[in-house]
């Protein structure tokens, strides 16, 4: 097995191999600057790391592994397009650095070109990847259409949100750690097991996302303290309150999450306080225990050596504190 650090750097090589400028340059200059605006570039890690916990060489991975990663960025660019999101990682998005157009039909090529890169497996182990991509992609596009229609309902379930997360986040995860398993030629029952651990991973780290938004120390979590409340997201801690709350407390609520701009530092702490005094906080805990547990209970029962089992529980670890 090889560390992270080395199916990073594979996977950056490999990247930057894939993007040198063609024409039209006006297409394919901004599928590169997202490409290299940076990240973890978590998912292809996985799709390598998996790889080699099958028996499989990392290097056979690497078509597949950046295929999961252009998905991802070609997700991010029309996000953020529908978001109106000025900066990504700290940048320029790509519809403010050029502009909508640009954004949607690049986007729209970076879908293309991960799926061509699928072209370099054998007809079988195509067939199945791309099965599994169209699975995945459509169920990502659903759950970035909950997430919209969430933004005007005021009933929006805890199982619907806990779908909507599975769908927008938890599934590229697993996929991710699927697509190296079938480049390793696993067995179809290790191939279900090993996407069920990542999927399960997924939601644990966005319900942890969810809390480290309005609890997270920035320096570490890279991001405003408090921009979910601003922005009146729909989180597991908020839709937990409102089950939790007393009249008053859930009429506060949903008055402070009618309020909108960036000024309202006080907003952020009252919210917050609300969340610790009716167990909304505790409750989003015990959730993400439960989905991690059950990633790890999954990777108990797969059919791998004990030391790979502590590979992938040390990974999920690492995950879930953010040294990833």
């Amino acid at each position: 097995m090889h560390s992270i650090s080395t199916y990073r750097k594979a996977i950056l090589a490999y990247l930057e191999e894939y993007t040198r400028v063609k024409e039209p340059t006006t297409l394919y200059e901004p599928i590169n600057y997202i490409l290299h605006l940076g990240g973890k570039r978590l998912r292809p890690i996985l799709t390598l790391l998996t790889t080699e916990i099958f028996g499989g060489r990392y290097e056979e991975a690497l078509n597949a592994a950046l295929s999961i990663e252009v998905f991802h960025n070609f997700s991010l660019v029309h996000d953020d397009i529908m978001d109106d999101a000025p900066l990504r990682r700290t940048q320029p998005t790509v519809h403010e650095k050029w502009n909508v157009n640009t954004g949607i039909l690049s986007g729209d090529a970076m879908l293309i070109m991960a799926y061509q890169l699928f072209e370099n497996y054998e007809p079988k182990t195509f067939q199945a990847m791309a099965k599994l991509f169209s699975k995945t992609a459509i169920e990502v596009c659903e759950g970035q259409q909950f997430d919209t229609d969430f933004e005007t309902r005021n009933d929006v379930t805890i199982d619907e949100y806990l779908k909507m997360i599975e769908y927008k986040t938890a599934v590229l995860v697993g996929a991710a750690m699927k697509m190296g398993a079938i480049v390793a030629e696993a067995s179809n029952a290790a191939q279900d097991a090993i996407y069920e651990f990542g999927k399960n991973l997924g939601i644990a780290f966005q319900l942890q996302d969810d809390y480290l938004d309005a609890y997270g120390n920035p320096a570490v979590f890279g991001k405003q303290i408090g921009g979910d409340i601003l922005e009146n997201k729909k989180t597991y801690l908020y839709l937990k309150a409102l089950e939790f709350s007393d009249q008053k407390s859930n009429l506060r609520l949903k008055e402070l999450y009618n309020t909108s701009g960036p000024e309202n530092v006080n907003k952020i702490e009252e919210v917050k306080t609300i969340f610790s005094e009716n167990g909304a906080v505790t409750s989003t805990k015990k959730a993400i225990e439960y989905y991690t547990n059950n990633a790890y209970s999954i990777l108990e029962n797969l059919n791998i050596a004990i030391d790979k089992k502590a590979i992938l529980r040390q990974f999920g670890e690492q995950l879930m504190n953010r040294k990833v």
